[in-house]
């Protein structure tokens, strides 16, 4: 199983370079025979597989640092760019506007969308059973934590008494701090908790090992056991952290793709130093960490706009490697045809920023999973019971027939439906030259009677063993 596994990533390297397989022996073990001899049955020790990923992570990592000029400013395919050239630059200067902070925390705080995530995702707990050691639950995207400290509150109602072990991936400095605020009541409350963060990406980040082999003090381990009985007690060592958060969880722009990449793996482990007994079997160990997780939350985990390929391969496909038996995983993500797209298009007519829907991506995940698919379970469901909404909120009586809707309300509705669609900030900023943009907005919400949104859910689970 190691030698087709390695094949498989050795052939998706290959049609990913361009390099003959030939070529890749040679570079990676200095054979020019070695994919061949693996294909026919020859044997593979576990120091060459090593060998040849870290080739293949290394190269992969210069090509991200040492770009062709003639190829800067070009999107990557793997990013879901498709090879457009981006018209204002380089990726550092054309950041990914779903990157942008301000942005984002405006949307959270004026939309409904954590809270109806954090419902939907609740929901799936009827359909799961924990086994010890305990609740094994995966967030592959923890943003500032809102979403996560309600699913929380969820399992502790509904599993009282079971251990968790709850693994946050998050590569964002900033969103780490924001989720570690909300972090001391749930300790509080639900004391057997074992709660991580990493900044790794989504191949690794369930198993807490990176892909490629690091030199020890280049992948950072933290552990921390939480003293005391009180929220205050956890909420000053919690907050004591942020120094640690500043220096490790740093991150940089991919030359290649523009999309955030970690410059050093990092783990962060907390629990409760008076439950360390009971956790024991939980505690995560240092390249060692399985995943055979219950519930896997993927909520909005790639932009809209990549490929389907893309998102089957990079994100959904490895997370449901991830499961355990019996274990659920939930993608969410943006659909349209709600009120917020018909601001965008009156912008921009006849923009469709969400090219694929819940069935092709489970089409692709099926595609890439191969032999795999049997053992899982794909359910897109039916609209009625798969889509699902979300509003801005604003005042009883703030939208009505009247042109008095305030600024402030035309700005964040503006605001949220722009970043909804993933509009880049270079467009943005030729739409918002003259005040169409809020013409348009203003005209929806008189139409409309308010702002709304609608996700769509798709849920791969794995088949217990027989």
């Amino acid at each position: 199983m190691q030698t087709e596994a390695l094949l498989r990533e050795i052939s998706e390297f290959c049609r990913r370079s361009g390099m003959a397989e030939t070529t890749f022996g040679r570079l990676a073990v200095n054979d020019g025979k070695f994919v061949s001899r693996l294909k026919a049955g020859g044997s593979l020790t576990t120091a060459t597989a090593d060998r040849v990923r870290a080739f293949m992570a290394k190269s992969e990592a210069d090509a991200d640092d040492a770009l062709p000029d003639n190829l800067k400013g070009f999107d990557s395919k793997l990013a879901g760019g498709g090879g457009e050239k981006r018209p204002s630059g380089s990726p550092e200067q054309n950041f990914r506007f779903y990157d942008n902070r301000q942005k984002y925390l405006m949307f959270v705080n004026t939309t409904s969308e954590k809270q109806v995530v954090a419902a939907r995702a609740a929901q799936e707990f009827a359909s799961i059973t924990p086994t010890p050691p305990g609740l094994r639950v995966f967030d592959a995207g923890v943003g500032d934590g809102t979403v996560l400290a309600r699913l929380m509150r969820s399992m502790h109602q509904r599993f009282e008494t079971a251990p968790f072990y709850i693994v946050g991936k998050e590569i964002s400095v900033e969103d780490a701090r924001l989720a570690l605020d909300k972090m001391p009541d749930r300790f509080f409350e639900h004391p057997a908790t074992v709660l991580v963060l990493t900044n790794m990406n989504y191949s690794e980040a369930p198993w807490l090992t990176p892909n490629a082999p690091h030199d020890p003090e280049k992948m950072i381990w933290r552990e921390v056991a939480l003293r005391g009985r009180s929220a205050a007690a956890f909420e000053e060592q919690i907050t004591a952290l942020q120094p640690f958060l500043a220096e490790h969880w740093q991150a940089r722009v991919s030359k290649r793709s523009g999309n955030p990449v970690y410059e050093k793996p990092s783990v962060l482990v907390l629990y409760r130093e008076d439950h360390r007994l009971v956790l024991d079997s939980l505690l995560p160990k240092r390249g060692a960490a399985p995943a055979d997780y219950d519930f896997i939350l993927a909520s909005q985990p790639y932009r809209a706009r990549a490929s389907v390929e893309f998102k089957a391969k990079r994100v959904v496909a490895p997370l449901a490697r991830a499961l355990g038996p019996g274990g659920r995983l939930l993608g969410i993500n943006s659909c349209g045809g709600d009120p917020a797209l018909e601001i965008i298009q009156q912008i921009w007519p006849g923009e469709q920023p969400f090219n694929s829907d819940r069935h092709d991506i489970l089409r692709a995940v099926k595609d890439e999973l191969g032999k795999e698919a049997r053992h899982f379970s794909f359910a897109a469901n039916a609209d009625a019971r798969a889509i699902f909404r979300y509003d801005m909120h604003t005042l009883p009586t703030e939208i009505d027939d009247s042109m008095q809707i305030g600024t402030s309300t035309l700005l964040a509705a503006w605001n949220a439906a722009v970043y909804v669609a993933q509009i880049e900030d270079h467009r943005l900023a030729d739409a918002m030259r003259s005040d169409q943009y809020l013409t348009a907005t203003r005209d929806v919400l008189q139409k409309r009677g308010g702002l709304w949104f609608f996700d769509e859910s798709y849920v791969i689970s794995r088949k217990r063993e027989n």
